[in-house]
């Protein structure tokens, strides 16, 4: 670019910017540093190739979609149709069903990657990421596993760690007196070691109620806590994907409609959830959605197994004890082992040095969307919308085109320079 023997010259003689470097290798990126080669981090980076700009992805794992590779249980599918997961510029293959396996997602992203000569950095740790305002430069600090130091120089850096970089580990009181086993489900894989066994699931959110079933399946005996109020819904309704004909809907309707309709819906389906022990929000699915990007439950079968009885419901944990868990109801009851479905959350704020995109709370964008994909100085996120896979697509595709716009300036500016260089003789 137009730019590059300017800033090569900044990075080589201005003391501010070679200030604190040390021994640490240097290595200059023309185009974006992409943070996270999940499915954020490789829609990004194809986008940005298809745009024409370059990257570099660096990924702290050693391989792609590590979350998907090592922190989810077996029988986990997709929770959406695949038209709806798909990442942009290139459709699940025809033969895939419309709920994708899990293998079937890692396949799908490896052949992604191979497809847009996506090759990330693996086994780089990013400690951190600070804007550089002398020299207008993002620069991008990693630990490699043997501790070498590298410093990446960028005038573009997408953050893609996404809203799922780390395990929530909730304050639960006594529970380190607890002498089974505890797991929480990033740990969790299947159901066939907890066979016989009391398992107690804290959390019944989506992952929460398939742990609960797949240990039910395996012959164990689990119960769920549902410390919150939740919707749950039909995986399917009249024969459509729940959320893709509320999807639909939305095109007509208001969502207070739609979020009636949907729950009339389950009412038919379901019957009464409170009678359970599920309560139901106040505010419907989607409103609710929108408003804290709380995701409701679509179910798989597992309410089947709680009217049955097959699954106990509890509500929230008053204390852990050495064997047993009390209720707030005052129900004492023993177990063998609690997988906590907590959930994940993002690690923006212990490497990223930036306090106006990112809150230092919870380390998603301050913006609500569709509006927390773009920061100031070239700071980009992706995969921070609580939109799943639809909404890591829809920021990839915003970031390349912003960040084109500005290659393409630069690439103009490049070839004016050069072309008055040259005098012409007529």
């Amino acid at each position: 670019m137009s730019c590059l023997r300017e800033l090569e010259g900044k990075m080589a003689h201005d003391p501010h910017f070679n200030h604190g470097l040390g021994l640490r290798r240097r290595v200059w990126v023309p185009g974006p540093v992409i943070v996270g080669a999940g499915p954020s981090g490789l829609a990004a980076a194809a986008c940005l190739k298809d745009k024409g700009v370059p990257s570099i992805v660096l990924e702290r794992s050693n391989c792609i979609a590590s979350l998907w590779q090592f922190r989810t249980y077996d029988r986990l599918r997709l929770h959406l149709p695949k038209k709806f997961c798909e990442l942009p510029l290139m459709p699940f293959p025809e033969d895939y069903p419309m709920y994708p396996t899990k293998q079937q997602f890692l396949e799908y992203l490896e052949a992604y990657a191979k497809r847009f000569g996506i090759k990330p950095v693996f086994e780089q740790e990013v400690e951190s990421a600070r804007y550089d305002d002398s020299v207008g430069l993002w620069r991008v600090k990693s630990v490699g596993l043997k501790g070498e130091e590298i410093e990446y120089v960028c005038r573009w850096l997408v953050v893609a760690t996404g809203e799922n970089a780390e395990a929530v580990m909730p304050n639960i009181n006594g529970i380190e007196n607890f002498r089974g086993e505890i797991q929480h489900t990033a740990e969790y894989r299947s159901g066939s070691g907890f066979r016989g066994k009391k398992v107690l699931v804290v959390g019944c959110g989506n992952s929460g109620m398939e742990v609960s079933l797949d240990l039910c399946n395996h012959n164990a005996h689990p119960s769920i806590v549902a410390r919150n109020a939740v919707h749950v819904l039909p995986r399917e309704v009249l024969g459509r994907s729940t959320f893709g004909l509320s999807m639909w809907l939305l095109k007509w309707l208001p969502m207070r409609l739609v979020d009636r309709f949907l729950l009339i819906m389950a009412w038919i389906i379901f019957g009464s959830t409170d009678s359970f022990g599920l309560d139901r929000p106040q505010v419907g699915p989607l409103e609710l959605k929108s408003k804290t990007g709380k995701t409701p439950v679509l179910d798989v079968g597992t309410l089947a197994k709680i009217k049955s009885g097959d699954i106990k419901v509890h509500p929230s944990i008053q204390s852990v004890g050495h064997h047993s868990v009390q209720f707030v109801n005052g129900r004492v009851e023993n177990f063998d082992a609690i997988i906590l479905a907590t959930g994940y959350k993002s690690n923006t704020p212990s490497w990223l040095k930036e306090k106006e995109m990112f809150s230092e709370k919870d380390g998603m964008p301050r913006k609500p969307f569709p509006h927390g994909w773009k920061g100031e100085c070239g700071l980009y996120a992706v995969g921070f919308t609580r939109r799943g896979l639809l909404g890591s697509s829809t920021d990839a595709k915003r970031v390349s085109e912003d960040i084109e716009k500005f290659w393409k300036a630069e690439a103009k500016h490049l070839a004016m320079t050069i072309g008055r260089s040259f005098t012409f003789q007529p």
